[in-house]
């Protein structure tokens, strides 16, 4: 199995690795994939830690809601161990996503979306 060594820490069986699993994604589906990476990272513009991982404000004029929630269903795929949450403020206010988990997950996200 394929997986980026950014951290490979599961501690049971039946927790998945911190790692992700390249082959997830199917090679029809991987150009989607990163296109929607792509935007996703363009879109980020604000972050806050959270206790078990972080959270990324997005700016839905570079991303569509339906696109960050394509996103997320390919990223469920590949890292099983995230958890995911997307607040949106009432009357047109921020969009935030939040990547959280059990330990390591904190680091692991965070090393993603340096920068």
């Amino acid at each position: 199995m394929a997986t980026d060594a950014r951290c490979n820490t599961g501690n049971s069986a039946t927790e998945s690795p911190l790692a992700c699993d390249l082959t997830a994604i199917s090679a029809s589906d991987r150009p989607r994939y990163n296109e929607l990476r792509r935007m996703v990272g363009a879109a980020v513009i604000g972050k806050r830690d959270l206790p078990d991982g972080l959270a990324i404000q997005i700016d839905t004029f570079r991303i569509a809601l339906s696109q960050l929630a394509e996103w997320i269903s390919f990223e469920r795929k590949c890292c099983p161990f995230f958890e995911f949450r997307i607040d949106l403020a009432a009357e047109s206010g921020p969009v935030w996503l939040s990547l959280t988990g059990r330990a390591g997950v904190k680091e692991f996200v965070s090393a993603a979306f340096a920068g």
